[in-house]
């Protein structure tokens, strides 16, 4: 199926490259632009070798009202015109490219590093530095302003918690945020780099550890993606326990997160509880797999682990325990006056602004965006047992919050639905080798939003790209709008609000 510019295909399927339509730099752009503007989103836009003297662009757009992805592609060489200008979406992914291929976007308004790593062509990078020149982390040039009473507040990136590093900029007049710029790469590894050539008996492990905190959303899709491209057929009770994983993913998370916000305006009955619930969904993960955080549960053609009568009789037991008592411990925020005076008009975001950034997930859906991968690339066991899209149009730290208890409702119901439902079978497809010059992408709507990754294979059937989009890569700019007319004493709790990984983004 194809949209003019686009080859639509579905979520989890695979297509042969040349089919993907080339287009001249010109209608790529145009195409792009429009495709966002009626309603798409830009799910992933990136760079990969073409041949030693050009770069080849993908567009990645995620159409939700259709329930396709569009691709398209072009050729560029050391620059092309920025799309962020009519397409703000773009503004991060352009920043990755030049630093990635040295190619440069011109007219881009803020074109710096993201990962602070060094990449060059033609002898030169997109900044115009040598070949090989040094790069160090958040050294570079910042938003600035001045005038009387101006001043600008550094934080990170060492951090008081035991957090990972990440620096942010302040510029104040007063308590007043006018400006927060964020800046990050202090926990690049490489990870797309070292996915080259595979996959082989290590790739599934650079996966599981992308996001420690989203183990099995990113191992999903991963294997929804390679088994696209080998047409493995996953057994329905392998599907059934990877929407459990899932859920369970979501719903530790989510309590953990409603916990922390509690912590952060000091309401300590909730956040002492939350903590302790987080624990016991986590170790319902655990009951399955052996693993917390679900590492070794999700395996290509299915799971690596069974859930027999025993264990999924005590795991409703648990489910059934915990819903009682996060009824009550989140409960007490919303009847609780303090509580909500901190959480309501705090650190608001437009529906229009979060849609032109391109914001997913829970920010996306507080801010009325009735968007969810579930609902829109039903995949798997979603295709067949669907969860009502949470929303809410407040765009604050409140409809942030209210978001996530709705998710973790419904999330609970459907966990309990499944296990009583459960059918039996295997829980083992058998997938073959990766096809030469195929495309492919997978969408999973993890517990920050949507995931996406995108393989492209080579003439042998291996990667020859493999591309990473955690949530977390389109929403810290919405982290830096949602400070925007804040006060400075604001920030933890909008940036508790987002919960944004730092090695999600920097891979």
């Amino acid at each position: 199926m194809s949209k003019t510019g686009l080859l639509a295909i579905s979520n989890g399927q695979a297509t042969d490259l040349a089919n993907v339509p080339l287009l001249d730099i010109a209608t790529f752009r145009t195409t792009v632009i429009t495709e966002v503007s009626h309603g798409s989103r830009l799910a992933a836009f990136f760079g990969y070798a073409a041949d030693p003297d050009k770069v080849e662009l993908m567009a990645v757009c995620a159409d939700g009202r259709e329930g396709t992805i569009g691709l398209c592609r072009t050729k560029v060489h050391q620059a092309y015109p920025a799309l962020t200008t009519e397409c703000p979406a773009a503004h991060w992914f352009e920043r990755e490219i030049a630093e990635q291929w040295a190619i440069r976007p011109e007219g881009h308004p803020w074109l710096k590093p993201i990962r602070f790593h060094s990449a060059s062509r033609h002898g030169h990078d997109a900044w115009g530095r040598p070949e090989n020149s040094p790069i160090e982390p958040a050294v570079t040039e910042y938003f600035q302003m001045e005038g009387e009473g101006i001043h600008e507040v550094a934080v990170g990136p060492v951090h008081a918690g035991i957090i990972e590093p990440g620096h942010f900029r302040f510029q104040c007049h007063g308590e007043d945020v006018y400006h927060l710029e964020i800046s990050l790469g202090y926990q690049h590894r490489g990870v797309e780099q070292a996915m080259l050539g595979g996959p082989d008996k290590r790739t599934i492990h650079y996966l599981e550890t992308l996001a420690g905190d989203t183990t099995v959303g990113h191992t999903l899709a991963y294997t929804q993606l390679l088994e696209a491209l080998n047409n493995c057929l996953v057994p329905p009770r392998a599907q059934v326990l990877r929407g459990i994983a899932l859920e369970l993913e979501r719903l530790a998370n989510h309590t953990g997160d409603l916990g922390a916000l509690a912590g952060d305006v000091g309401y300590l009955p909730t956040a002492s509880y939350c903590g302790r619930i987080r624990g016991d969904f986590l170790n319902m993960t655990a009951l399955i797999c052996g693993n917390r955080f679900g590492r070794r549960l999700i395996r290509l053609g299915g799971t690596g682990f069974d859930l027999e009568t025993s264990r999924c009789t005590e795991l409703l037991k648990r489910l059934h325990d915990a819903r009682q008592d996060v009824e009550v411990a989140i409960g007490l925020l919303w009847n609780t006056q303090s509580v909500l005076a901190r959480f309501e008009g705090t650190g608001t975001i437009s529906k229009k602004i979060c849609h032109d950034l391109g914001l997913v997930g829970v920010a996306a859906r507080a801010c009325g965006l009735e968007q969810d991968a579930r609902q829109e690339f039903p995949i798997g066991i979603y295709q067949f047992a669907q969860i009502p899209v949470s929303s809410m149009d407040s765009g604050d730290v409140f409809g942030r919050a209210y978001v996530r208890w709705l998710e973790i409702l419904r999330s609970l119901e459907f966990l309990i639905q499944e296990l009583k439902a459960m059918p039996d079978g295997p829980i083992q497809g058998w997938p073959g080798s990766l096809p030469p010059d195929k495309v492919g992408v997978s969408l999973v709507e993890g517990w920050r939003g949507e995931i996406c990754h995108v393989a492209i294979t080579d003439q042998t059937g291996r990667f020859a790209r493999y591309k990473v989009v955690d949530p977390s890569f389109h929403n810290w700019m919405g982290l830096a709008m949602a400070l925007r007319g804040q006060q400075i004493s604001d920030f933890p709790l909008c940036n508790k609000s987002f919960n944004l990984s730092y090695c999600g983004h920097d891979l």
